[in-house]
């Protein structure tokens, strides 16, 4: 991961955090996705995901955090928080129809006012597996599916890269298994 694209993380009381500074991205996407899902295996209902220092998105890092909002939202009493998005990312986070899975600063959020002490506290990630290759194309697919079943638009949108990823993980799996035969 570079310095221009940190993920920070801590688990609180009644939530989980998740801190971007710099562009959120298909670089650092799978970290947040990682650390989420391992909280929402544990159980955690609260995702709360920190934008105050993003300084933009791209579509798997939105999809990404579509795909987290859905699994949340299957726990009883489970929600996707977003903190301090700014104006570009409300924006881009709203043109998806991204608002209608997750809750937008929140004003009666429980960790409302704690916003400093929880920055304070908050640390990088485990190291995991390297990311890349093909584990890295189906993480992309993914998050385009995600975004693509949530409208019409969205699906017509992203149609074109769907397609291209689809057809760039067959010609890997493909290759995969002429490595594995020669």
């Amino acid at each position: 991961m570079t310095a221009e694209c940190l993920i920070f993380v801590g688990v609180f009381d009644g939530f989980s955090w998740i801190r971007c500074e710099g562009k959120g991205s298909f670089l650092n996407s799978p970290v947040m996705k990682k650390f989420g899902e391992a909280r929402i295996a544990a159980g955690d209902a609260r995702l709360v995901v920190d934008l105050g220092d993003c300084t933009g998105m791209d579509s798997t890092f939105m999809g990404t955090l579509a795909g987290m909002a859905a699994r949340v939202s299957a726990l009883d009493g489970g929600v996707l928080e977003i903190a301090e998005p700014g104006d570009r990312n409300r924006r881009s986070l709203e043109d998806l129809g991204l608002d209608f899975l997750m809750e937008i600063d929140p004003p009666s959020a429980p960790w409302r006012g704690q916003l400093d002490s929880v920055r304070e506290k908050l640390d990088v990630p485990q190291a995991g597996e390297k990311f890349g290759g093909v584990h890295r194309t189906r993480h992309v697919l993914e998050a385009h599916q995600t975004l693509s079943n949530i409208s019409d638009k969205n699906a017509d949108e992203f149609k074109g890269v769907v397609s291209m990823l689809k057809d760039d993980l067959a010609d890997k799996d493909e290759s995969s298994g002429e490595d594995q035969q020669g």
